[in-house]
């Protein structure tokens, strides 16, 4: 029996590649990732931390905590599974982008009474996913309005993935009852170089 600290800083019985790549909207696309069990691991994993709180500095603070805090090898895991497993699908879809690791995955969690909603915002990375790790909770979908998808049907551990910046904007609804927990990736902008 693998146990929570042998999932987190083994990576062990995380991946789950068991659904393809599908589109689901426009310029959007979900395909499993990590297995429940791991995504029961990690929510632990983040819970234990204590550090669930709002960054102050953040433009669209959020109750999270990054992976780097909960482990960093768990971080590097990550990171190299993605660019040797997600990244490639990816470029199946979209040609011209280039991996350049990850900039920062994140476990965020929403409760009645506290963290309720996030409002609509775009991220600042290359390209954006999101991992549902739980279902026990009502509301707080994951929206997007312009493309009129939301993540309600997605199975925990199944990854949506959409471009950053400018044409999806998203909002996490209002939580009606229990605990959503998802993981949200920020995969890194290219390197520009300043002359």
């Amino acid at each position: 029996m693998t146990t929570d600290l042998e999932r987190i800083l083994g990576y062990r019985d995380a991946v789950d590649s068991s659904v393809e790549i599908r589109k689901v909207a426009d310029e959007m696309f979900a395909l499993s990732c990590w297995t429940p069990d791991f995504c029961g691991a990690l929510i632990r994993a983040a819970e234990l931390t204590g550090t669930f709180e709002n960054n102050p500095n953040d433009p669209v603070p959020g109750h999270e905590v990054s992976l780097a805090v909960i482990s960093p090898r768990l971080f590097n895991a990550v990171e190299v599974d993605f660019g040797g497993r997600i990244w490639p699908q990816l470029q199946q879809q979209w040609p011209l982008i280039d991996y350049h690791g990850i900039q920062d995955v994140f476990v965020i969690k929403y409760q009645v009474g506290q963290q309720e909603e996030l409002r609509m915002h775009h991220d600042v990375a290359q390209v954006s996913a999101s991992i549902k790790l739980n279902d026990n909770y009502q509301g707080a979908e994951l929206e997007f309005p312009r493309q009129n998808f939301s993540n309600r049907d997605l199975k925990v551990g199944e990854m949506v993935v959409w471009p950053s910046l400018v044409t999806h904007p998203h909002r996490s609804a209002q939580i009606a009852s229990g605990v959503k927990y998802s993981a949200t990736i920020w995969f890194e902008l290219p390197i520009v170089n300043q002359q």
